[in-house]
Parts: structure tokens; sequence; C-alpha cells
């Protein structure tokens, strides 16, 4: 049986919040808070794929001290743009 849309959301949600790096707790948030509900199947597959990387690696990403792989990369910019403290 396949997962309801709201139940992923949730889901996707909670493995945003929970992260382990404070820092990455607070990014991810942010975009959950303002993005999740918005992201179409493939792109909800895609952050799916995203959160399977450490938070070490998504950091830099998101940061800009590492180079971003391009199947993440137009995840990491829209995360990127909803950094708290981010005009």
């Amino acid at each position: 049986m396949s997962e309801r849309h709201e139940t992923r959301l949730k889901r996707l949600r909670m493995r945003s919040m929970r992260r382990g790096m404070k820092e990455m707790d607070l990014l991810l948030m942010a975009f959950a808070d303002a993005r999740l509900a918005g992201l179409s199947g493939s792109e909800l597959d895609a952050y799916e794929r995203l959160l399977e990387e450490s938070d070490q690696d998504l950091y830099a990403w998101i940061s800009g001290a590492a180079p971003v792989p391009a199947a993440h990369a137009p995840l990491i910019a829209r995360i990127a743009e909803t950094a708290p403290g981010r005009r």
C-alpha cells in the first residue's frame, strides 16, 4: 500500500527536524515549513534522496563551502533561499 501524501509530508518534515546537527535542523525545517507542501511527487522523491546525505555534506553544500553534486543542485539552491537570516 502506498503512503498518503499528507503522511509523507509529515514524515519528511520530521526527518528534516531530527537531523542530529542543529544547524541542519534549522535550515531544513525552514525549507520544510516554507516549501515542502508545494513540491511535486518527483521533487519530494529528490528531497527524500537528499535527506539520505550526511549533515556535514549538506551544510557544506548549502553554505557554499563545497561544490554541490548536480543531482542535488536544484534543491540545495531552494533550501539556501529559505535559510533563516537570508534576504
